[in-house]
């Protein structure tokens, strides 16, 4: 029975960590038609960091956040501000749970960039997978109105992309840096590059929408710290799949908030993209388990 107590607390660390995120990108949601999506992701990253810093200097100490790769981490911060931009742009017009569904796609980005990119090998199964995963994508994006493809849903993918990427330079950084050190930087280049890129067009924050932009940075917080803590302590295969739980709270923050629900053709598209991550995922333990038996 020990040996499944740490399965068990990264089981709930990951279901914390989704709900968290959720609930966080809800105050974005709740922010983006008031405010231009370049300072939404400022407020963001602002409101994250003071909680986010306190951490980093309460596990390691201050000097080793220094000595880092810097190339890398501007990279990852260019392209979290860019994640975070398509994103709130595509909240604008997209409910919470069409959002997160054209998100799903993001672990099979990641697969397909990690062969170029990590060098690691693609086979036929996984480029099928990812091939039907994107046909999920589509499925989701052509629907509406005279079935073009949306801005919105173009919006998101685009946020989707950064976001691969973006994981892809943590696997490059995690062979090198501490997680508190990645974190830190991560926030930090979010919060000052998205900062001066809005400055220009700031708009003067509503009193009403200070603890929504408090709750975006608590939220945020717990969530990154549940994260780490979940993928410290469970195994990826069985800690990934639980990302899909977001559409059960995207779906009912939907409703409770704006009273909306997705469409038959988004739950069809989402059907298919899932479906074709748990396969993928599936997959790759199948492997881990005959290289290590």
């Amino acid at each position: 029975m020990e040996s499944r107590h740490p399965h068990v607390a990264a089981i709930v660390l990951m279901l914390l960590a989704v709900l968290m995120f959720a609930l966080m990108d809800a105050g974005l949601k709740l922010l983006s038609p008031h405010y231009p999506p370049l300072q939404v992701a400022a407020l963001r990253g602002l409101s994250s960091l003071p909680l986010v810093t306190l951490w980093v200097l309460a596990t390691v100490k201050p000097a080793t956040l220094l000595r880092v790769h810097w190339p890398l981490h501007l990279l990852r911060g260019l392209l979290g501000i860019a994640m975070i931009y398509g994103f709130v742009y595509g909240l604008r017009t997209l409910p919470l749970s069409t959002a997160y569904a054209i998100t799903f796609v993001a672990p099979l980005l990641v697969t397909a960039m990690a062969g170029p990119l990590l060098g690691e090998k693609v086979g036929a199964g996984r480029w099928t997978a990812i091939v039907i995963g994107l046909v999920g994508v589509l499925v989701i994006l052509r629907p509406t109105g005279e079935g073009m493809l949306t801005g919105g849903g173009l919006a998101i993918l685009v946020a989707t992309i950064c976001y691969a990427a973006g994981a892809i330079t943590v696997r490059m950084l995690a062979r090198r840096e501490s997680t508190q050190a990645m974190v830190f930087w991560f926030m930090a280049l979010l919060s000052l590059g998205a900062w001066l890129l809005a400055l220009p067009g700031w708009t003067p924050l509503r009193t009403d929408h200070l603890w929504i932009v408090a709750g975006v940075g608590i939220a945020g917080s717990l969530a990154q710290v549940a994260l780490t803590e979940a993928f410290r302590r469970g195994e990826a295969s069985l800690i990934a799949p639980l990302e899909y739980t977001a559409l059960v709270w995207g779906v009912t923050l939907d409703l409770a908030l704006w009273g909306v629900l997705p469409d038959g053709i988004t739950w069809i598209g989402a059907a298919i993209i899932v479906a074709s991550g748990l396969y993928l995922l599936r997959r790759e333990k199948v492997h881990a388990e005959a290289e290590h038996p």
